[in-house]
């Protein structure tokens, strides 16, 4: 057993000798032992049902499994699942270049929306004076707690080509599309009615040229129709989820600290600016990184909608991997999908942790040298006083 050594000093009439004092056992004495034993069976748990299954979806991914057996029977086809998604000319890239087209308009649109929404939100509810405070919150996030089903059944009612959307731009004089089968592209649209572009005669520059054997005429088109209504419907359904995250961290923002920029006389635009908005860095990381997660992996409101077809207005790499292994029994296909979805995820999820870093942080070798900074200093509003 471990023992320590006494050196608190000699006794009167004893040798100053150091005594050997047994340490205290029991769980105390064993804190590594003990807390690898109350974590073991959640590393388990995850290992076979986490761990493993992506190590298959790998192997899949390398292999030409149909579905049928085991597939650590199949053979190993290396990089062609891969290859057919990203070099080889053909249905399988047009599909995938598609995909990931309308996918990146939807983040692209919902992501800033949803996060700018719910942040208002949050901020009107966090007024001192409003009234009701608990019925608007709670109004905002039921869509967030609706099922997806119900709430997509809705939408399809309303965006039908007799809903009551089109019926109203009808008041308008304004003849509605049918939203969930339009795969024109809005932006598109948008020049062609300013007449800064010529749908018969589209430039050639754009037509000759792509990514994915996708034109870039057609990566630029915008998003279809079809994805706006979805973008509609994730922006309602999303926003009351973050308002509460946003609404939560402003809470826990000192109300001194308000009170001390007021007093040196910063309006309630440098307030936000300058010391709300600082204070939700990290909510703010939180909020993007969730949403860019969450809207590069959408796919039940696809599936609903009729998943894509025809002409894939709504077609997204997650339904299209799905529809790769479940439909077309494609699973080595389907699971190389999978994974460049995951690969887009990282990456955008590392640019935004680049983008989002606080840049003002002193280096971490000149933090503790002495007669340097420890902490940023006050930016106070012009002809305030400290």
């Amino acid at each position: 057993m471990a023992t320590t050594l006494d050196t608190s000093g000699p006794r009167k009439g004893q040798p100053a000798t150091p005594r050997p004092i047994r340490r205290r056992g029991g769980i105390r004495g064993r804190e590594g032992a003990a807390g690898w034993l109350f974590v073991t069976p959640a590393i388990v748990i995850l290992g076979l049902f986490l761990l493993l299954p992506v190590i298959a979806a790998i192997w899949v991914s390398l292999a030409d499994w149909a579905g049928n057996g085991s597939p650590l029977k199949a053979g190993f086809v290396g990089l062609t699942n891969y290859e057919n998604l990203l070099t080889k000319p053909g249905l399988s890239q047009q599909n995938l270049a598609m995909s990931l087209r309308n996918n990146f308009y939807y983040v692209i649109l919902v992501v800033p929306i949803q996060t700018v929404l719910a942040l208002f939100l949050a901020t009107v509810l966090n007024a001192r004076r409003l009234k009701g405070k608990g019925f608007f919150r709670t109004a905002f996030y039921f869509p967030s707690v609706t099922s997806t089903v119900a709430i997509m059944t809705v939408f399809l009612f309303m965006f039908i080509s007799d809903g009551v959307v089109n019926q109203v731009l009808a008041w308008f004089g304004v003849h509605g599309p049918n939203w969930f089968n339009d795969p024109r592209g809005v932006l598109r649209l948008i020049l062609s009615g300013l007449h800064v572009i010529d749908t018969d005669n589209p430039p050639a520059a754009l037509v000759n040229h792509g990514f994915l054997g996708m034109s870039w005429y057609d990566w630029l088109a915008g998003p279809s129709v079809a994805m706006c209504a979805l973008i509609i419907l994730a922006v309602w359904t999303t926003g009351g989820t973050f308002m509460l995250m946003f609404l939560a961290a402003l809470q826990d923002i000192p109300d001194d600290v308000i009170e001390a920029a007021t007093v040196d006389g910063a309006t309630r635009w440098q307030t936000f600016r300058s010391v709300t908005l600082p204070a939700l860095r990290p909510t703010l990381f939180l909020v993007i990184t969730l949403g860019l997660i969450g809207t590069w992996q959408v796919f039940d409101q696809i599936y609903l909608t009729g998943g894509g077809t025809p002409a894939g207005p709504t077609l997204t790499p997650a339904y299209l991997s799905y529809g790769a292994a479940f439909n077309d029994g494609k699973w080595g296909q389907g699971a190389a999908i999978s994974f460049i979805l995951f690969a887009i995820i990282i990456v955008m999820t590392i640019i935004q942790r680049i983008v989002m870093r606080d840049r003002k942080t002193l280096p971490r070798r000149r933090r503790f040298r002495p007669g340097a900074a420890t902490a940023p200093e006050i930016a106070y509003p012009a002809g305030g006083s400290r």
